[in-house]
């Protein structure tokens, strides 16, 4: 078999997070397993980095000193813990890497401007700085390892910076690059990254990890793709919220997606693609409790008689509303309030249009909401609606599963549960997928929402064809 595995921050977190994750790809390897090792930054490092450059930019007399100290101290003291014989080779790389690091950040003052291209460039070292003490800790264990970054592995991306996309290319790359290492040895490849024709650094968008891992994945024509999380796998609801919440233990590529892009935080949205494009099987496990055999996501999911699989739930957004007779029969209002929006960067998560054609509500981020109001004034002015306002006291739900498609009085069982609990639905929105049906309540109600339509549909008791 030939597994990709993805380890997240919590998994490469510290010493001792770090020596779990080596065990777990030890374990494969010794079974005669080829195994490609992806890995995220510590936990807390990209944001450190963040922080420590947007001050190099605008304060008047930054030090990044202490911060790079920190940074080298938590490596340090990582080595010394999962690689003593090899801590000495390993910081000392770390250490050419922190004068790079240092070096841009200088620049950035010096400039007292931070664009695209050099933040990115500055947020990749996270992975960077990881990647060189897993693999180091590997080597203590006796398993041959490569660290390589993004780029060094194969996966070649557009230019856009913050958010960049792999094109077709990475496929042939990542296989002439990565497989002939397989066979002798454990590639560490850093995750979030990538770069461009022109030799960029790219970064692959906040959790761009698991996409990464998707792509490497299907260049390498791996078997299977494991994210290592700190969860047991994707779960009928969270946690936090429903005590009982269960791991689901299969669910179908368009659930996995439906379920990401609504806020469930085990899977970035975009890293079910490339695997779903090349038929590759990902599975979410725990790399705290391996032995749970998680949660596989497969191209048609597994055939059972839930009608619903799982519920996300997701605050601080705000509806807005445009409405107006102007709008009706009138063509391009829609395209030109989604327009408007897309200038200013505004991401639309949901949205609902009456039949009257009288009204257009939109389900945004709440930290989105000056400037969605600042795009769409202007439409007011222009006559194209009568009316534009927004409601921050609200919450959407998400009720998501396969089976719902063709189920006659899935909706009927929603809203009377949601009813019989006094939850009023403020808009209701549905694909033609038929695999999501979403609606926004008060903020108030959006945890009790969840509570109740769980218990309908008995989300907390194993079924047996599950």
């Amino acid at each position: 078999m030939r597994y990709l595995m993805k380890f997240g921050g919590t998994s490469v977190a510290d010493g001792r997070s770090i020596d779990r994750t080596v065990g777990i790809v030890g374990e494969h390897r010794g079974a005669g397993h080829e195994v490609a090792v992806v890995v995220s930054a510590m936990r807390g490092v990209t944001d450190g980095l963040i922080a420590c450059a947007v001050e190099m930019a605008s304060a008047p007399d930054p030090d990044p000193a202490p911060f790079l100290a920190a940074v080298r101290e938590r490596q340090a003291k990582a080595l010394a813990e999962v690689a003593p014989d090899h801590a000495d080779a390993a910081l000392a790389a770390i250490d050419e890497r922190l004068a790079a690091l240092g070096n841009i950040l200088q620049a950035v003052h010096a400039l007292r401007e931070l664009t695209p291209r050099s933040r990115d460039y500055i947020i990749s070292f996270g992975e960077r700085f990881s990647a060189v003490v897993v693999a180091a800790a590997l080597q203590q264990q006796g398993i041959a390892a490569e660290p390589l970054d993004g780029c060094e592995a194969g996966i070649l991306t557009d230019d856009c910076h913050g958010a960049a996309m792999a094109l077709p290319e990475s496929g042939p790359r990542i296989r002439g690059r990565v497989v002939p290492l397989l066979a002798d040895r454990v590639p560490v490849i850093m995750g979030f990254m990538g770069c461009t024709r022109g030799g960029s650094v790219t970064t692959l968008g906040r959790s761009g990890s698991d996409y990464s891992a998707a792509v490497l994945a299907a260049g390498i024509d791996a078997d299977e793709c494991w994210i290592w999380t700190d969860v047991d796998g994707v779960m009928t609801s969270d946690p936090r919220l429903i005590p009982d919440a269960r791991v689901i233990p299969a669910v179908s590529y368009l659930e996995a997606m439906e379920l990401s892009y609504f806020g469930a935080k085990v899977l970035h949205p975009r890293s079910i693609e490339p695997a779903m494009a090349a038929g590759i099987a990902i599975r979410v496990k725990n790399t705290f409790n391996p032995r749970h055999p998680g949660t596989v996501l497969v191209a048609n999911g597994v055939r059972s008689r839930r009608v619903v699989k799982a519920l996300t739930f997701i605050d601080r957004v705000a509806l807005v509303n445009c409405t107006g007779a102007q709008m009706v029969g009138r063509p391009g209002v829609a395209n030109a309030i989604f327009a408007a929006l897309a200038d200013r960067a505004v991401n639309v998560m949901m949205i609902s249009q009456g039949s009257s054609e009288a009204n257009i509500s939109l389900i945004i981020d709440e930290g989105h909401l000056e400037a969605a109001t600042e795009a769409l004034s202007p439409l007011v002015a222009r006559g194209l609606f009568r009316d534009l306002s927004s409601d921050r006291d609200v919450a959407a739900v998400a009720v998501v599963g396969s089976g719902m498609a063709g189920a006659p009085g899935t909706g009927g069982r929603i809203f009377t549960a949601l009813g019989v609990h006094g939850i009023n639905v403020m808009m209701i929105s549905q694909g033609s997928s038929e695999a999501n049906i979403s609606f926004v309540v008060r903020a108030g109600d959006g945890p009790r929402a969840v509570r109740a339509l769980h218990d309908e549909f008995r989300l907390s008791e194993e079924c047996d064809d599950e």
